[in-house]
């Protein structure tokens, strides 16, 4: 058996996890897989279809941030970015109940349709618009994030990640080729202001490093390893 870790850690999971030391864990970042101790686990990144991203070679002048609208995304914080650059930024995502004080208090009041515009959920298409004809993407994220799907997707439409290094951003952003790892607002703002990264080295970074054919090639390879191991203890 193969098993795949979407999530973050919680003890609980991981002390259920260690009655099964013969099953093969997948984690979706190096950073997550520090934070687990089963003897037989790996990383496999995550991979897009590259294709199915349009790929926006001339950025419009605004930026972009794609998630649930949430503490731990960092959403508030991306709009203070636009707040300090004066760049216009488009917000797109839901709002759980759980977020909805948080929404009403923190972002609503902020959102003026100029300077922060607020979308809401966004569809495939939705997100092709968006990410592929911002400036950059802001990921100001406040948890330890296990992989951020959005960040590959930004890159693949040729779009800039600015990104706070949590959990998997380092592995993900690569500085100065794909985006760049903040380490606080003043300095997202700072690279916001000044970017000058070439939007096809962007999605190139992604076809070498989070495509679904690099992603699927490295589980091909973990099932034929698996099965390889049983076909010998069988054989014993």
């Amino acid at each position: 058996m193969v098993l795949t870790l979407h999530g973050p850690h919680l003890d609980y999971l991981s002390a259920y996890y260690a009655n099964f030391p013969e099953v093969e864990y997948v984690c979706i970042s190096h950073s997550q897989c520090e934070t687990e101790s089963m003897p037989k686990i790996r990383t496999i990144h995550h991979g897009v279809d590259v294709q199915s991203y349009r790929f926006v070679q001339r950025k419009q002048q605004w930026l972009s941030f794609l998630g649930r609208i949430a503490p731990s995304k960092g959403t508030e914080l991306a709009i203070e970015v636009a707040e300090r650059t004066g760049i216009p930024l488009k917000i797109a995502g839901d709002v759980q109940p759980v977020n909805q004080e948080y929404f009403e208090t923190e972002i609503k009041p902020r959102i003026d349709g100029k300077l922060v515009e607020f979308i809401g959920p966004a569809d495939h298409e939705a997100k092709n618009e968006l990410l592929g004809n911002s400036l950059a993407m802001l990921f100001p994220i406040q948890w330890e994030e296990p992989f951020g799907l959005v960040m590959v997707e930004a890159m693949a439409c040729g779009t800039p990640v600015l990104a706070m290094p949590g959990g998997s951003v380092p592995e993900v952003v690569r500085d100065g080729i794909s985006g760049y790892v903040c380490n606080s607002v003043e300095e997202m703002a700072a690279h916001a202001m000044n970017l000058h990264l070439d939007p096809g080295k962007v999605r190139d970074y992604v076809e070498q490093n989070f495509s679904t054919e690099k992603m699927v090639r490295e589980y091909i390879e973990l099932y034929k390893g698996v099965i390889e191991d049983r076909t010998r203890q069988n054989a014993a």
